[in-house]
């Protein structure tokens, strides 16, 4: 399943009219859980399935309740940290330009592009369709103010006209919730990133404020789904 959804995204990839405004993860590609910190523990997993590879960096803790884990566990995951800072530190900036700027992310219909939110994002009963081909990218910046988390309760993110969850990108200057919603994308978040029921198609990288030297951020998946 990890590897179908790879060559999907691979292809996907293979002649993009958008690959310039791609964020490149490096090695932290392969994750669909990674956190730098705290040495409590930066990825708690219960009752829930992976499909992926979990990294966290010492003396961050995977803690492992009952859960399913289809990729590798790295317990030092330190370079793949270092990419995700890079692409996290980039997302914000003037480059890619904000094809819109939004207010809600309730009920929109969107082609691929760059999406703006000055402050918070918070979505409850709502859905959000991504219409476009399967060589779009869309990409959400959540906080470009400089603070706003991500909060969805009983939201639904759907692809359609053949749009693939690897092509869709969450960059969030604080934190990002997901409750009994149905997400998809990578999640690029400042700080933690917690998931509860649902299912989450995609990465979740917490910690983007942090640093090498002083890693950050945690996930904490409960009775979910997530990865690709």
């Amino acid at each position: 399943m990890k590897k179908l959804f790879v060559l999907i995204c691979m292809l996907s990839m293979g002649s993009l009219a958008w690959a310039q405004t791609a964020p490149s993860l490096g090695s932290a590609a392969s994750f669909s859980a990674l956190a730098g910190g705290p040495a409590a523990g930066a990825v708690t997993c219960t009752t829930s399935t992976i499909t992926g590879d979990v990294g966290v960096v010492a003396p961050g803790t995977f803690f492992n309740t009952g859960c399913t884990i289809s990729g590798a566990i790295n317990p030092n995951a330190t370079g793949p940290y270092a990419d995700f800072l890079n692409a996290y530190g980039l997302l914000p900036g003037a480059n890619p330009v904000c094809t819109q700027t939004l207010t809600t992310l309730d009920g929109q219909v969107l082609s691929p592009g760059v999406y703006c939110v000055a402050a918070a994002a918070t979505s409850t009963g709502s859905l959000l369709t991504l219409n476009g081909p399967s060589n779009g990218i869309w990409i959400f910046r959540i906080g470009t103010s400089g603070t706003g988390a991500l909060t969805g309760t009983s939201f639904s993110v759907v692809m359609a006209g053949g749009g693939v969850p690897c092509n869709v990108y969450w960059w969030v200057a604080q934190a990002a919730t997901m409750t009994d919603s149905n997400f998809v994308g990578t999640i690029l978040a400042g700080a933690d990133i917690t998931v509860t029921r649902g299912t989450f198609i995609g990465r979740a990288l917490a910690g983007g404020k942090g640093t090498t030297a002083i890693p950050s951020g945690a996930v904490t998946l409960t009775d979910t789904i997530l990865g690709g």
